[in-house]
């Protein structure tokens, strides 16, 4: 990574990040504190842990909060929004010294990772100190090292160090059980937990509606270059649909403003009192934090990351209000997509013009659209709660 770094920026902050963590730690927790420690690669393993801590929190009031991350994306997004951590840093390198280090800044009585972010020098030292240690939405999958002829060790590691596994799945609880990870249970996955609370809290967003006004909307959500292609073929073919447009990286505008000249910027209708919201096809959201929110005014749902190998980006979110969800064909690591499909409220296509004709089809049919936008949305409905089964383990153990 050190060597990465003068090459690439987002490694870069990952590699001067962390040389603040000691010192965040030091500063937000006293030695008679007691903490609860979450920690997430990245801003989807957040939002997977975040209803379990919330829970933790509310049952233990009078304990701190630590969250670490790996990933920068995931760190910057979390910073600056409103949360219940009194320290967030990143994850120091795991060298036996740095965790030892880091470890004896605080009190810390609980820890968990989220989904599958082992960290062996931590694992131990945790262990060595006692502390419950858990791993919340695992999720194994037969591609992993943990089932090769050289994985042995990395399970033993596990074996010895983590208190309990809640699986995502019953097949991640399998494959788990059988390399000998015993110590688990299928209690689901905690971002529904998470979309059920975003679906019913305030969801408005200012000059959505008048830009929407009365017709069709399409929201491209965390968008790549596919779906890029993808809205331009549905904006083509369809003039009087409405198309909003996220990107998954606000460093995409500009190509996006080349890609639709005639689009509106969100700021733009923001610091303009003259412009009309509805004088445009497209709305180009160059603005954060308005994502799960925008997806209420959509009557059809495209999500980024699919098309490719980048990894497909949360369609739960979507699928929350109701909302037929579209994308890409590459999300081995995403079970729920199979599960949203199977309950037809979602469809996966290999290629992006198939995925437009789709889209193109449902505008047109209006009692296929409400048909699966019933089914996306009691596909979220009927998830148990996974956060509280969750919370009832670990105050059993």
């Amino acid at each position: 990574m050190k060597v990465f770094s003068l090459f690439n920026d987002k490694t870069k902050k990952g590699v001067e990040g962390r040389k603040q963590s000691l010192s965040i730690v030091k500063s937000a927790f006293a030695s008679h504190d007691k903490v609860m420690w979450m920690h997430a690669a990245s801003l989807g393993e957040y939002e997977q842990g975040l209803p379990v801590l919330e829970k933790l929190k509310n049952q233990f009031p009078h304990y701190k909060i630590l969250i670490t991350f790996f990933s920068p994306s995931g760190l910057e997004n979390v910073i600056k929004k409103k949360n219940i951590a009194d320290a967030i840093c990143y994850l120091p390198f795991d060298t036996k010294k740095n965790v030892k280090e880091f470890l004896a800044q605080m009190n810390v009585e609980l820890f968990f990772t989220v989904k599958y972010d082992y960290w062996y020098n931590l694992l131990q030292e945790l262990k060595n100190r006692n502390i419950k240690t858990f791993v919340i939405s695992a999720l194994f999958y037969e591609s992993q090292s943990f089932f090769t002829s050289y994985g042995k060790w990395f399970v033993k590691q596990l074996k010895k160090n983590v208190d309990w596994f809640f699986h995502q799945t019953k097949q991640s609880y399998l494959l788990a059980k059988s390399i000998g990870l015993q110590n688990a249970s299928v209690t689901g996955d905690t971002r529904f937990d998470r979309v059920k609370h975003v679906r019913n809290r305030a969801n408005d967003v200012d000059f959505i509606k008048e830009f929407i006004d009365d017709k069709k909307s399409v929201v491209f959500g965390s968008s790549w270059q596919a779906e890029d292609r993808l809205a331009r073929m549905i904006s083509e073919k369809n003039q009087n649909v409405k198309l909003i447009i996220a990107p998954h990286d606000l460093k995409r505008v500009e190509h996006l403003k080349e890609i639709f000249p005639n689009a509106i910027l969100y700021s733009n209708l923001k610091n303009s009192s003259t412009l009309q919201p509805s004088g445009s096809q497209i709305l180009i959201i160059d603005s954060i934090g308005l994502l799960s929110k925008l997806y209420s005014y959509a009557d059809i749902a495209v999500v980024g990351g699919g098309f490719h190998n980048s990894g497909l980006h949360n369609i739960l979110e979507a699928a929350t209000f109701g909302v037929p969800v579209i994308f890409g064909n590459h999300y081995k690591k995403n079970p729920e997509a199979d599960d949203l499909i199977k309950a037809e409220g979602g469809k996966s296509f290999e290629h992006e013009n198939e995925a437009a004709e789709f889209v193109l089809y449902l505008l047109n049919n209006q009692e296929e659209l409400k048909s699966i936008s019933e089914n996306a949305g009691k596909f979220v409905a009927e998830q148990p709660n996974s956060s509280e089964l969750i919370l009832k383990k670990i105050l059993s153990l």
